[in-house]
């Protein structure tokens, strides 16, 4: 085991006895949401991975150690520290270890320190992507290179839709990472179940899923997959009032000059304000209904 990595008791004995464990960022803790509304949500999509007969691993950086799995006062301390907790990107990590300091982790950090711990399925809001404008930017996400380099398999509701979805999609394409649309073939866009855009290929249940992910483990490949689940279609928004939201938020961050790192938390608190805080219910009911399907495609590839 990596030196730095500290396993939780809970999430270590699950591991040894081959029961299924699903992996969860904690950036949404410290950037994504206030307090407490953040801490409220990560405790409940905790349980709710507990619920579908499987254990949650929420993943940090605390005091400079990596963390697979959490306690309930740790997650505590990263709702209320919010964003004076660094967001912890594959670059940031040995600075974090070195400095004994905290870091939220990213779909990218999350996936690292996953692997590190042997866990297999990881569960999140949406991952990120090329911004728009990247062609004379250069703005594109991490998350992407991780997934073609780590294997986790990682359930969201697609690319946030802030992005370029579409050269999203090509990027993923040309790294080689398969995009799999979990009841549906076309690519889900984070608040919306629908972008025009079509997914590599469509499964429908969980089983489907882990046969996919054990192919593609035994081929050896070295990257991971992208599961693409759309949002309840309860909790999903009209795309009018959202798309607007995005174009308002994306002008005021190009007013302001607001770049890198700071962009995608800029861009999806301002959209809340602009929705009137409905974007951040469908966030939520999202995350949720992705840790359930995550779960149970752990729980299926710990039955083969």
């Amino acid at each position: 085991m990596n030196r730095y990595l500290d396993i939780s008791p809970e999430v270590h004995m699950a591991l040894d006895a081959g029961l299924p464990v699903v992996a969860l960022e904690s950036t949404i803790i410290s950037h994504g949401m206030p307090y407490p509304q953040n801490v409220e949500t990560a405790l409940l999509v905790e349980q709710t991975i507990r619920d579908c007969g499987a254990v949650p691993a929420t993943i940090a950086i605390i005091g400079g150690r990596l963390k697979a799995g959490l306690s309930q006062d740790e997650i505590e301390h990263l709702g209320k520290a919010g964003r004076a907790v660094s967001k912890a990107s594959r670059r940031d990590l040995p600075a974090l270890v070195a400095r004994g300091a905290d870091g939220a982790t990213t779909v990218t950090t999350t996936m690292i320190i996953a692997h590190m711990a042997g866990i297999s399925v990881f569960a999140t809001g949406g991952i990120g992507g090329v911004h728009r404008g990247a062609e004379t930017s250069m703005d594109i996400s991490a998350d992407l290179e991780e997934l073609a380099q780590t294997p986790v398999m990682v359930v969201c509701a697609g690319a946030k839709s802030i992005l370029d979805l579409g050269l999203t999609l090509e990027y993923l394409e040309t790294r080689g990472v398969p995009v799999i649309g979990y009841g549906t073939e076309e690519l889900p866009a984070f608040y919306t179940r629908s972008s025009g855009f079509k997914v590599d290929y469509r499964v429908d249940g969980p089983e489907e899923l882990a046969a996919m992910f054990r192919a593609q483990r035994g081929l050896a490949y070295k990257g991971g997959m992208l599961v693409t689940n759309p949002i309840p279609e309860k909790y999903s928004m009209d795309k009018a009032v959202i798309d607007a939201a995005i174009e308002q938020a994306l002008k005021e961050s190009r007013e302001q000059g607001i770049h890198g790192k700071e962009t995608t938390p800029f861009l999806l608190a301002r959209v809340v304000e602009l929705t009137g805080g409905s974007s951040l219910e469908s966030n939520i009911q999202l995350v949720l209904n992705n840790a359930r399907v995550a779960a149970e495609t752990a729980k299926a590839l710990c039955q083969a």
